[in-house]
Order: C-alpha cells, then structure tokens, then sequence
C-alpha cells in the first residue's frame, strides 16, 4: 500500500494515481469487502480511529481535490464518508522518512519534479495529520 503522510501536492502523476488507488484499496478493507491488506501496517492509523471509514474517506478527500486541480478525472462518488472529526498524529520522523523515501523516487522517475522539490526545507503533511514529534513509526509500511 502506498498511503503517504505527505501532503498529496507533492506526488508526480504516478504517485498520486498510485495513491487514489491505494486509498480506495484501502476503503474497501476498511469496510470488510476485501480479504487481502487486512492487517497492512499503514491501515492501523485508520483502524485506531473511532470512524475508520470517515477516517479514510477524509484521507481520499484531499487526494481528488489535488487530483482535480491538475486536470485528472478522479471520481468523488467512490469516496463513501467524507466528513472526520479531527486528526491523526503522525511523527516528525515519519514524516521526514516518507519525504527522502519520496524525494528519492522522483530522482530517477520525474527528475524535474525532484529538482523542483529536493530544496524544499520540511514538507506539508496531508491535512488528515497532526505533526507531533517522535521517531520513524513504520519503514516497513513505506509508501
């Protein structure tokens, strides 16, 4: 699963197509309609949450109004529960690893996209998460 922590404004083409669908993905076993993915490090932020359902859908959210405002045709209709009350944390060092983890993609796959963002000081989290300080929370389930 890719899911990042990264605010989706930072993604190529092929990594916020990849995100949608990994959400979606991720939707669809929240809601018991999948047997795979169940126990996927990445989906235990949303499981812990009192509306896992709302908390994904307001996860897809931010990722089809970036998808729109580039022009992709991403189908709101497939997001079930839009609306979350609040957020979930997320660590400085999580945040940090998913950037160079990122950074290094986009080096090989859009080196222009890279030379764009490799100057950047610290990168935006999806508006889902709350910044808190800490340590790397999970490598293994990497974006």
């Amino acid at each position: 699963m890719r899911i990042w922590s990264l605010h989706p404004q930072y993604l190529d083409s092929k990594g916020l197509t990849a995100l949608w669908r990994e959400a979606l993905l991720a939707q669809k076993v929240l809601a018991g309609e999948t047997r795979g993915y169940r126990f996927h490090p990445q989906l235990a932020r949303f499981k812990s949450q009192p509306d896992p359902l709302g908390a994904i859908g307001a996860y897809l959210l931010p990722v089809y109004e970036e998808a729109s405002r580039r022009g992709y045709h991403f189908d709101r209709k497939k997001i079930r529960v839009e609306h979350f009350k609040g957020s979930i944390p997320v660590t400085q060092g999580q945040l940090m690893y998913e950037w160079k983890h990122l950074l290094a993609k986009l080096e090989r796959r859009d080196p222009g996209r890279y030379i764009e963002l490799v100057g950047l000081g610290e990168p935006l989290e999806h508006p889902l998460f709350k910044v808190v300080a800490g340590e790397v929370e999970c490598p293994q389930g990497l974006p």
